[in-house]
Formats: structure tokens, sequence, C-alpha cells
């Protein structure tokens, strides 16, 4: 008599992992994917903390977040004005994560920190008002003679 075998349930496999790292390499972490939101904020606060145009961030619950190394290499800032904890690596000054005081259980985290994708894609701006005139916006950019890897707008023209 043969005997019959139910048909194996295929596996649902865990969630992916994104990991994302400081400069040095001393703070490591991962979250699980994809991220639940990613936004660019072009607030004065985040411009700062990052020293540019803006800054690209995606964020995940608290629960999906490990640290893999150099946790207790972070230390913090915390805005007089909003009660947001920065935290930044030690050693090399990186901003880490941000963390808003009236929702304590999220975390923001760099994109730029990602050695891969997250499996979401920042779709909204924060603060717009607070974009910087000098910020680049998407001009048509042409290859700047003699220096390779260089672009620029071009000369502005004559009056």
């Amino acid at each position: 008599m043969a005997t019959s075998k139910k048909p194996e349930k295929p596996r649902t496999p865990g969630p992916a992992r994104a990991e994302a790292r400081c400069a040095c390499g001393a703070v490591a972490l991962e979250i699980a994917a994809p991220a639940q939101w990613a936004w660019h904020d072009h607030s004065a606060a985040s411009r700062v903390a990052h020293g540019a145009a803006y800054a690209t961030y995606v964020g995940t619950w608290k629960s999906r977040l490990r640290f893999l190394r150099g946790e207790d290499n972070l230390t913090s800032y915390v805005e007089p004005d909003t009660g947001a904890i920065r935290r930044f690596c030690a050693t090399c000054g990186s901003p880490v994560s941000y963390q808003r005081k009236r929702a304590p259980n999220n975390l923001n985290i760099p994109r730029a920190l990602f050695t891969s994708g997250v499996g979401r894609e920042p779709r909204y701006h924060l603060r717009i008002d607070e974009l910087r005139e000098w910020a680049y916006l998407g001009e048509k950019l042409k290859p700047l003679k003699g220096f390779p890897g260089v672009v620029w707008t071009g000369a502005g023209k004559r009056r």
C-alpha cells in the first residue's frame, strides 16, 4: 500500500534585514526591511546636524532595530526646542538616529548609512518651506572639461 505524503508548505522567509553603519564602522545596526517609512527632511535642525542641504531618513519601530555593535559608542544631543534626541557616533561623529519626543517608539536613521536597499523609497518632504536656495534641484548638468567625475550647471549668462 502506497503512503500518500501531504505536500510540503512553502517556508515563509523571516523578515529581510537592512544593515547600516557609521563612517568609521564603530556603530552598526540592522532593521527589519522594508523600513516603515522614508522621507527627506529640509528642517534647519537636520540640515545642520548632517552638514548637508537636507537629510534623508528611513524610519522603523524600535522593536524592529538591533544594534550589531557600538550602541555604547553613541553620544546624544537633545534639541532644546523640541526634545528630539539625535544620536551620533562618538568616534567619527556620524549622525546615527533621530527620535522625536512625541514618538518614543520610532527611530529614524539616515538613509546614507545603509549598505543596501531598505525596501522603502522616500516620497515625502518635511519642512519644504525651509529648503535652501542653494540646494540642487535637478538642474541639467554637464561634464566640467579637464575634471573627470565633476559636473556643473555651466557658466551663467553674461549681461
